[in-house]
């Protein structure tokens, strides 16, 4: 019986996705009326379908059009003639010569007693936040002026008492379910990209989403994609806030700041203040961060070419069999899908490309590039580095070993609107002239559809194809284009077949047996369905429409470049000419590529634990240890170091303090291996090898420094 409800729900989403989807000609049309306004709509839709059409409104707390309806907040009951109750309209199909009324008093005043009911669940925080002003149970308040007269009621249970309910564990994600309104769709969305790593407990008033056994995020299988936090429609589920130290930083005026921003940002940012989705608002974007403080704005979409100068050439050594790593090759910029294979498919590792994101490319080059030193001569501080990304995985994957500190804030593209209407810039009226400063500005039509399933694919098969000398290749590569989740496939006359899929999900069941092997020499793959533009840091929106817009948006920046592939790059073609010699050159390696480790494996927690020396954090390098660690440096000065106390006094005390100019890159321990191995290189260049043993819980237990 517990599978019945299941199926019911699968089988409504079925019978509504044919019916969205069946051509008009062949669909049997129902005629009714809603509200007094005649329409017709295929059969199998829903009520509220219809109402839409009509450009009626019935209010929504648990509704999105993206998965089976759960009618769980009952925001969109509505009247039929000749029925005894109202119905939820989300989920009920609609009948041939139905009447509807959508805002009778009956079902205002019934609106009004459950939405008291919410309130009594939900703390009095809207000013402070992070979902006011993009908050549906905000605005449902406000529009009826329900008044907050019901006693409070506690939340949680004796299995989840309150204290539970707060958890600022993730990198990317905050969670907080006293504000939860338990409409479900976080769990649809995680279970949609079949992580699953959110589930509901219990029945009743004390049901609530949780992770399972109420662990903290940041330990359950969460790849921190965001997908929650974008169908959350109230502030349970946020992105980790870092936009008010951004704006701090603006105010003191003490670094110079840069920020780069993504291709997926411009198509979208547009949305948060009333503009037609997929308008490109570069300009107006650039006009807005100048008008914000920042003294420098740069380009994603020139490390994107960056990124793919490095990544074809790693995909033709291999295909030599002059380069360690397998194949296919895949694409390795989505920090979501890398956080999905290190946590769930470590096996899966030496498929990887070793290519840094564009993201981290571009905080390295800004920071130890020409553009840093640049700023080396007008300023003695280091500058502050922002990335503007429409992905709540980024600010997870600024923080790994090897990159961390290369970028210093990533916000999301709702968090830039929030910065500019917070500061009152009016973006709708901006200008849209405004233009990217270099050296870091130039880019190709290649590096703008990184922002859409597919991109990076077409990107690198554009300039792999001209490396191999295939004069008849085309430019654009539409099989591997869309926004639908699922694997898209093309085969490249002169290189092979290639995948692109959309969604971890799709992913999963690509991956579940090994045809892949055989199938393909090159496979994409984006966390999010439709990729960027549907990552978790974009605009909500409840339009079904809304990737698809946005993916126009992309493709018009593309096919109105002057230039198309990456290679073609001026300002790329320079930086490898003055800085990084060639593509994986030892410089490009240092800079531009990057490792993987098993999650929570030797490897991994050596990896965090020198990244922590690294930058003298004794505290976090403390944290990775047991009570009772053992580090034996085998050196003459240090010694054997016993104790997490004496670890984290030798980092932050006896360790030299790094000093220099800040446009030198960062002395780091690096790992030999981008695949495997506890080998390292010190940041004096002497190899060493490290012993690394665990305890039962994971901590390291005793460190041993081997040279090589």
């Amino acid at each position: 019986m517990s599978t019945l409800p299941s199926i019911k729900k699968t089988a409504v989403q079925v019978t509504n996705t044919l019916a969205k989807h069946a051509p008009a000609a062949l669909a049997t049309l129902i005629n009714l009326q809603i509200d007094g306004k005649s329409t017709s709509v295929p059969e199998g839709s829903t009520i509220i379908d219809a109402i839409h059409k009509v450009g009626s409104h019935v209010p929504t707390l648990c509704y999105h059009p993206e998965f089976a309806p759960r009618a769980v907040c009952r925001m969109c009951l509505v009247d039929i003639e000749g029925s005894n109750k109202p119905v939820p309209s989300c989920r009920t199909q609609v009948k041939e010569g139905q009447i509807i009324y959508t805002n009778t008093q009956a079902l205002k005043d019934f609106r009004k007693r459950d939405l008291q009911f919410l309130l009594s669940r939900h703390p009095n925080d809207c000013m402070r936040c992070e979902a006011s002003g993009n908050c549906k149970l905000q605005d449902l308040v406000q529009e009826e002026q329900v008044e907050d007269i019901w006693p409070k009621k506690e939340r949680g249970s004796k299995e989840h008492p309150e204290h539970t309910l707060h958890d600022h564990t993730s990198p990317s994600i905050y969670r907080d379910m006293e504000k939860c309104i338990e409409c479900g769709l976080c769990v649809d969305a995680c279970h949609a990209q079949k992580i699953d790593a959110i589930g509901f407990a219990e029945r009743g008033a004390g049901m609530l989403p949780i992770t399972a056994f109420d662990k903290p995020l940041c330990e359950t299988g969460c790849i921190s994609c965001g997908q929650c936090t974008l169908r959350c429609p109230v502030g349970a589920l946020i992105e980790r806030p870092d936009w008010h130290r951004v704006l701090d930083e603006l105010d003191a005026k003490k670094r110079k700041m840069i920020v780069q921003t993504a291709p997926a940002t411009r198509v979208a940012i547009s949305e948060e203040f009333g503009l037609e989705p997929g308008s490109v608002s570069t300009g107006k974007m650039i006009n807005a961060l100048r008008e914000l403080g920042f003294d420098y704005v740069t380009d994603t979409n020139f490390s994107a070419d960056l990124t793919i100068m490095e990544e074809a050439n790693e995909l033709l050594q291999r295909l030599k069999g002059e380069r360690e790593g397998a194949l296919p090759l895949f694409t390795s910029c989505c920090p979501g899908w890398i956080n999905y294979v290190e946590l769930h498919r470590p096996d899966l590792i030496p498929y990887l490309s070793t290519t840094k994101s564009p993201q981290q490319m571009h905080g390295a080059i800004s920071k130890y590039g020409p553009l840093g030193k640049l700023i080396e001569s007008e300023s003695d501080e280091e500058p502050y580095v922002v990335s503007i990304m429409p992905c709540t995985a980024k600010k997870d994957e600024s923080q790994r070993p090897g990159v961390r500190g290369d970028i210093d804030a990533v916000l999301t593209t709702r968090e830039l609107a929030k910065m500019i209407r917070h500061r009152k810039i009016p973006f709708a009226s901006l200008s849209n002239d405004g233009e990217y400063d270099n050296p870091m500005g130039e880019s190709s039509g290649a590096g703008a559809i990184f922002g859409a399933s597919g991109g990076v694919l077409e990107a690198a098969l554009r300039t792999a194809a001209d490396a191999l000398g295939l004069k008849d290749a085309p430019v654009e590569y539409k099989a591997v284009r869309g926004v639908e989740r699922g694997v898209k496939v093309a085969t490249i006359e002169g290189i092979g077949s290639v995948a692109a899929v959309s969604s971890i999900g799709s992913a999963i069941e690509l991956l579940s047996n090994d045809e892949w092997k055989e199938k393909f020499l090159m496979i994409e793959i984006m966390t999010c369905p439709g990729g960027c533009l549907g990552g978790g840091g974009e605009p909500k929106s409840d339009d079904p429409n809304i990737l698809q817009k946005r993916m126009n948006g992309i493709y018009n920046i593309d096919s109105n470049s002057v230039i198309r592939k990456s290679h073609e790059n001026k300002q790329v073609q320079k930086l490898y000419e003055e800085m990084l010699g060639e593509p994986l050159s030892n410089t490009s390696e240092r800079l531009l590529h990057t490792t993987f480790a098993a999650r929570n494996s030797p490897r991994d927690k050596l990896n965090r634990f020198l990244s922590c020396v690294d930058h003298r954090d004794g505290k976090s390098a403390s944290e990775l240890c047991s009570g009772d660690i053992i580090w034996d440096t085998n050196t003459s000065v240090f010694g054997a170091v016993c104790g997490k106390k004496d670890v984290q006094k030798l980092i932050e005390e006896k360790l030299t303090k790094i000093e220099k100019k800040h446009s030198d890159e960062l002395p780091r321990h690096r790992l030999i291996s981008p695949i495997e191995g506890t080998d390292v290189c010190s940041p004096d260049g002497t190899k060493v090898h490290f012993d690394v043993k665990l305890d039962e819980e994971g901590r390291i237990k005793r460190l041993t420094r081997i040279p090589l």
